[in-house]
């Protein structure tokens, strides 16, 4: 099994800024996919920002120089700069992982229980 822990959502104004990190462990040989999704109320879920492992970063355009998606791979942890915060950036923050356990093993899966950030006055 994997885990992934999740810590820096909060209360911000908008122009504000928050860290999120999301941090993996278990049973992990590799990681393929990690990043970060969002949900506002009443709204699907949308990729805000993931690596894809072989070097591919990609944002959602509304957030595109404003958040950065930086990782740590000797800590299996991704972090979500997030500048000049908006109140349409509200939302539960899920960290998203796609890992193999073994070598050779499928590809699985992973969420974390999610953080609130909140971009209010």
């Amino acid at each position: 099994q994997v885990q992934l822990v999740e810590s820096g959502g909060g209360l911000v104004q908008p122009g504000g800024s928050l860290r999120l990190s999301c941090a993996a462990s278990g049973r992990i040989f590799s990681i393929m996919f990690m990043g970060w999704y969002r949900q506002a109320p009443g709204k699907q879920r949308e990729l805000v920002a993931a690596y894809i492992w072989g070097g591919t970063l990609n944002y959602t355009d509304s957030v595109k120089g404003r958040f950065t998606l930086t990782r740590d791979g000797a800590k299996k942890t991704v972090y979500l700069q997030m500048n000049s915060l908006k109140p349409e950036d509200s939302a539960a923050y899920y960290c998203n992982a796609r890992v193999h356990g073994f070598p050779g093993e499928e590809e699985s899966e992973y969420w974390g229980q999610g953080t609130q950030v909140t971009v209010s006055s």
